[in-house]
């Protein structure tokens, strides 16, 4: 297969050409400085057209109709000289049903679209797109997303007219999916596929969420960035830092016994940390009512001790750095942990909840 990709230089464009190259699928490029002559070789030996290229925000309200409608009746002119029914996928817009400049450009280019299908039989796909966020996205330009996540994560200002407007988003990557699931499952006739999921925010809620993303290197506290919208929303927030942000530095606290490092906090999942202890060096020597721990030794021999405080029953076991396994600590055992190699101990800590000073659960007693 080898499809034609229009508007390969914006925001949708970038992120498609990635996803192509990912799965295999050979691709041409219509931009915006070639002219029809070139578009009608470029479809020679094409298979498929994306067709994603478009304004939103001209200096000229023109140039509505010039690059969504006229480029469009341009593209269906071409694909009737081939004599062949090559499918079209094009991103228009929910405000294809509004009454203004952008909106009616887009309509009247799906309905090019469409009677390009009455005449040639070729498949067509209208996807009315709502704010479409992720990487790569121009700053005011493509999306609120992209403005906020550019500005928050650079400390410059926002501008919030209505906190509370909702703003429907989709997901670059989802949308890429549909894509790439209509090139390897074809429908026939004029369809309006429907990418899911969609998400919707207020403008107010899109701004907190953002820059909590931005303070949380100072507090190491971690979003919920593991599913849906916080998920693509962070993704998309750290495409917006700059190399010199890459890196950030974390609490760190050295003692004679070694050093211990703070890395990550959760909200609901503890926090993560690591250590190193000295030859000769044991660390430790309490226990807890409710909180747990899980040890992975990553460098050094180690030996763990364990004692119930009831019965003073107990246990030991020693662990190499070079055979991974994790050491969990059982409420109502005091336990230690004693570098007993020859070199630096490293161990990858795990607490089931976050240290609170005030509440630390943590009550000293030899093992």
């Amino acid at each position: 297969m080898k499809v034609l990709v229009t508007g390969s230089e914006g925001f949708i464009g970038k992120n498609l050409l990635v996803k192509l190259v990912e799965n295999s699928i050979d691709y041409v490029c219509f931009i915006r400085d070639q002219s029809s002559a070139d578009l009608q070789k470029l479809l020679k030996d094409i298979d498929f057209v994306f067709h994603l290229a478009g304004v939103n925000r001209p200096l000229d309200s023109g140039e509505f109709s010039k690059q969504n409608f006229e480029l469009t009746s341009a593209l269906c002119d071409a694909i009737q000289k081939t004599g062949r029914s090559i499918p079209v996928a094009f991103t228009s817009s929910i405000q294809a049903i509004s009454d203004n400049a952008y909106g009616t450009s887009k309509k009247l280019a799906e309905d090019a679209l469409i009677q390009l299908h009455a005449s040639t039989q070729a498949p067509v796909y209208l996807y009315r797109l709502p704010n479409v966020f992720g990487k790569w996205a121009r700053p005011n330009y493509n999306s609120v997303v992209a403005t906020f996540c550019h500005n928050i994560a650079q400390d410059l200002p926002i501008r919030i007219d209505d906190p509370s407007k909702l703003v429907p988003l989709i997901y670059i990557d989802n949308l890429l999916e549909s894509f790439i699931g209509i090139l390897s499952n074809p429908q026939l006739g004029v369809t309006r596929p429907v990418v899911t999921p969609e998400y919707s925010i207020s403008v107010g809620e899109l701004a907190s969420q953002i820059e909590a993303f931005h303070h949380r290197r100072e507090s190491l506290m971690s979003e919920e960035v593991g599913d849906g919208l916080t998920r693509a929303l962070y993704a998309t927030y750290l495409s917006y830092l700059k190399p010199d942000q890459f890196a950030y530095e974390v609490p760190a606290y050295d003692d004679s016994r070694g050093r211990f490092v703070e890395m990550l906090k959760t909200k609901d999942s503890g926090q993560f940390s690591f250590f190193t202890a000295h030859p000769g060096i044991t660390r430790g020597g309490h226990y807890h009512h409710t909180k747990s721990e899980k040890f992975l030794v990553l460098q050094g021999l180690a030996r763990f001790g364990f004692r119930n405080i009831l019965s003073n029953e107990a246990f030991e076991l020693t662990v190499d750095g070079l055979k991974p396994k994790i050491v969990e600590t059982i409420p109502g055992w005091t336990h230690d942990i004693t570098n007993i190699g020859e070199n630096e101990l490293i161990v990858m800590l795990w607490a089931s909840e976050v240290f609170d000073r005030a509440r630390p659960d943590t009550i000293a007693n030899k093992v």
